[in-house]
This record gives structure tokens, sequence and C-alpha cells, in this order.
């Protein structure tokens, strides 16, 4: 994984961390064990989701990035299809609190998108990268420049 890279994954998935905790105190406040459970779930589901797909995404960036579009589509759509698989099974477990699960998720993928946005703007990538020039090219072009003067170019 390249460095700006895992700068933004690192700028997305800290403060996702965070509102995970801070979601599972008040779920624990909200609605004691069976609240911080639904948290818990809630912050390892969006986390394990958005971190995978992230990773996969550049991880393919890397190798070869006229895929990247592709593979971003159907990293989207198995995330989804995934989290569905998961509402389904879970939805009638008794294990853990809905609505802490369902608002500590909202916040969470809000914080994701919200770090990733923050950090994909901070890092400073090209978008081209150009070719160096090589010096003894530059040298050639200089001294051309110095012989003639007075021509146009």
């Amino acid at each position: 994984m390249q460095e700006h890279d895992a700068r933004i994954l690192r700028g997305a998935a800290i403060p996702t961390a965070v509102t995970g905790l801070i979601a599972m105190a008040v779920g624990f406040a909200y609605a004691g064990l069976h609240g911080l459970l639904g948290g818990v779930f809630a912050t390892l589901l969006v986390l394990g989701c958005f971190a995978v797909s992230a990773y996969v995404i550049a991880w393919t960036g890397e190798r070869n990035p006229q895929l990247m579009l592709p593979v971003a589509f159907l990293v989207y759509t198995t995330k989804i299809g995934i989290l569905a698989v998961v509402l389904l099974l879970f939805g009638g477990s008794t294990a853990f609190d809905h609505t802490v699960f369902a608002f500590a998720s909202l916040a969470c993928i809000v914080v994701w998108l919200g770090g990733q946005a923050v950090a994909s703007k901070r890092v400073k990538q090209f978008y081209v990268e150009p070719d160096p020039q090589p010096a003894a090219e530059s040298e050639r072009e200089g001294e051309q420049a110095a012989a003639s003067p007075g021509e146009q170019r």
C-alpha cells in the first residue's frame, strides 16, 4: 500500500474507532450490556467493511489503475450484499440493542466518509506524474538555446 493510501486509511479509521468507542459508551448508558454489544458490533462491522474495501481498491490501484473503477464497483456491491445478509441474519436477534446498532452504524459511516474526505484533501497526490527529463537532454536543450539566441521557437 502506498503512503498516501495508508494516510487516507488512517485518517478515516482512527476517527471512526473513536466514534465507535463513544457509541459504545452511549449504548451502555442507554441500554446496558445489550447497548454496549450493539455499539461494538456496529463499530466492528463498519470498520471491517470499509477498511477492507479501501485496502482492496488501493491494492488494485498499485497493480492496475485501469481496473480501479470496476473493482470499486464490485467491492461496493459486495459490501452492500454482505451488510444485507448480516442484517437479515441478525434482524430478530436479542443479543444486542437494534437502536444502538443502527445509530452507531450511522455515526461510524458518516465519520468514516468525512475522515476519508478530509484525509484525501490533505494528501498531496499528483493526478498526472510528470516524467523527469534526463540530465543529458536538458543540457543539450540549454546548449541549443545558448547557440541560437536569435531564433524563435
